[in-house]
Order: C-alpha cells, then structure tokens, then sequence
C-alpha cells in the first residue's frame, strides 16, 4: 500500500528504518545489508530523501562528535532530520501502514499452523522493556515462520525478538504466573488472535 503511495519499496523501508531509528547514523553499504536489497537503489532513494528534507547527510567528524570517539573511514553517513516539517504526519502514516502490516503477518501466520493467541508487545507498543516484540501461541510451520519474520523484519526495517511457545506449556506457565507470561499478559500489548479463555 505504501510503495504504490511513495512510489517506491526502497523509499518506504528506507523511511521505517529511519523513523524507527531516529537518533542513529547509517551509511550506504550497512542500509543496503540491514534492508537486503540493492545497493544502487538504496543511493537512489537516500538522494531522493536528503531533497526532500527527511534525512541529513553527515561526515565522519559528526559522528565522532556525537560518539565521542575517533573514527577512522571518511563514509558518508545519513540521519534521520528531527527538524522535517512533516515529521509528525510521516510517523502518523506509517504506524497505521504498520497496524495492517501486523494483522497482514498474523493471518499468514495463522495460514501455517495452529494459533490459539498472536500477541505484540515490545516495539510494537513503544515497550522497550518488553521481554519479547511478539509472542505466538500453538503450532506454526517453523521454517515458514521464520521466513515470514525475516520478510516482515525487512520491510519494517528492524529485527523482531519473538517466542512461540505450545498452549499447553502457556496454560501451565499462566497458571503458575510464570513471570515472562505474566509481563506480556499485564503490560501493554496487542493481541491479534486470541482463542484462549481468560
């Protein structure tokens, strides 16, 4: 939905990545192998971003000031521009993009075995303390999962910390509240599947 709105995959894992990561400073080569995609069109879409104001390039000497140390390449690297005037409303748009993201991700998991509850947590509710970004509970097709996750990582520009964990084992642990169970449980999370008795 977003590639057809920005008229690009590049630009639109481009723009995640750095909306997910606004403090940090990445340079061309790293981008391409976090994004797994080509390196030419990664610089094509870099170009396009610093025109239009999203992101700053920066020297080395920027980075060693903020890192307080020396560094020793003469790479260009790009930053997230915090002062973008259309910040706000980027942010805005790609979390809902995220949300059909998330309920795309849990049908397909769903498509690959038996799922009794599909929860988010961590990143996908801003918990940084979270013990894990999402949590599946029943039977999945583990080699498909994981490909799902990988693919799903990629677009959203950032790795994702999971668990999958059989209903028996969850039921055991809940009953005995089993504290990883538990800080999902009562924190704040998203549950996208959810075929358990509370």
């Amino acid at each position: 939905m977003l590639e057809q709105l920005f008229g690009s995959k590049t630009r639109v894992m481009l723009l995640r990545l750095f909306l997910n990561n606004p403090g940090n400073f990445f340079f061309v080569r790293e981008i391409a192998r976090n994004l797994k995609t080509h390196l030419n069109s990664v610089r094509r879409e870099l170009g396009n971003l610093e025109n239009i104001g999203i992101i700053g390039v920066h020297t080395k000497e920027d980075l060693e000031k903020e890192a307080g140390k020396k560094l020793k390449d003469k790479k260009k690297y790009y930053k997230l521009n915090s002062k973008f005037v259309f910040l706000d409303e980027l942010r805005s748009l790609l979390v809902k993009a995220q949300i059909i993201m998330e309920q795309s991700l849990a049908e397909k998991v769903e498509k690959i075995g038996n799922v009794s509850l599909f929860l988010l947590s961590g990143i996908f509710v801003g918990r940084e303390d979270a013990p894990v970004d999402l949590l599946v509970v029943g039977t999945v097709n583990r080699k498909k999962f994981l490909r799902l996750i990988s693919d799903f990582e990629r677009e959203l520009g950032r790795s994702i910390n999971y668990t999958i964990m059989s209903k028996q084992d969850f039921v055991y642990r809940r009953g005995l509240t089993d504290r990883f169970v538990y800080d999902l449980l009562e924190h704040k999370n998203l549950r996208v599947i959810d075929k358990l008795k509370n």
